[in-house]
C-alpha cells in the first residue's frame, strides 16, 4: 500500500508500508538494540544506519539514563555518529531503521543530517497508547516533522509493531 500525505510545507514526506525481507531483518536488529538498551538500564529504543549497498554502518542505543543526557535518544545518538563520519550527500542514500517512530527531536536530527529513508517498527500512536499520558511526551512523530521540511524523506512503517511493543511492556509503569 502506498499512501502519500498532502504537501504541508515546502517538502514532501512519502508514507509507505511496503517492506522487503531485508527491511524486516534490519527492523528486528533495531528491536534487538532496544532490548539491549533496556537491559543496560536505559529506555528501550534502538536504531541502525544501513548504507546504500545494504551494509550496516552504525548502530546506537538510547542513553538517556546512563548518559545522563535528555538528548540521548537512540536515533539522535546514531545521527551524531553518522554526521561525524559521513557527508549529507552520502546519507541521502542511506536508510535509518528505528525500533520506534522517531520523535520530533530525532526527526530533526534525521532531517538535518540528510538521511533519505526512514523505516520504523512501532508507531508513535501505538507507543503512546501503551504508555498513556507522559509528562514530557510530544505526541508528534517523524512523519509530521518531515512533512514540514524542504526535501522529501521516504518513510516506511509501522511494521512488526507487536515485536517492538513487547520490549516496552512493563518498562513505563504499566502492567506487562
Amino acid at each position: 500500500m502506498h499512501v502519500t500525505k498532502p504537501e504541508v510545507g515546502l517538502g514532501k514526506c512519502q508514507y509507505r508500508r511496503d517492506m522487503t525481507d531485508s527491511d524486516l531483518q534490519h527492523l528486528r536488529s533495531a528491536i534487538a538494540l532496544s532490548r539491549r538498551s533496556r537491559e543496560r538500564g536505559n529506555q528501550p529504543f534502538g536504531a541502525l544506519l544501513i548504507g546504500p549497498d545494504g551494509q550496516m554502518l552504525l548502530e546506537a542505543e538510547n542513553t538517556v539514563v546512563t548518559g545522563p543526557d535528555c538528548t540521548g535518544h537512540a536515533v539522535t545518538n546514531l545521527m551524531r555518529l553518522a554526521s561525524r563520519q559521513f557527508t549529507s550527500d552520502f546519507l541521502a542514500g542511506c536508510s535509518l531503521y528505528a525500533s520506534t517512530e522517531p520523535c520530533p527531536m530525532c526527526g530533526g536530527a534525521i532531517f538535518w543530517g540528510g538521511v533519505g529513508r526512514v523505516v520504523f517498527a512501532l508507531s508513535e500512536r501505538a507507543f503512546y497508547q501503551l504508555v498513556g499520558p507522559v509528562r514530557d511526551g510530544l505526541r508528534v512523530g517523524c512523519r509530521d516533522v518531515f512533512a514540514h521540511g524542504q526535501r522529501a524523506i521516504e518513510v516506511h512503517g509501522p511494521a512488526l509493531e507487536d515485536e517492538a511493543l513487547a520490549v516496552h511492556r512493563g518498562f513505563w509503569g504499566q502492567p506487562t
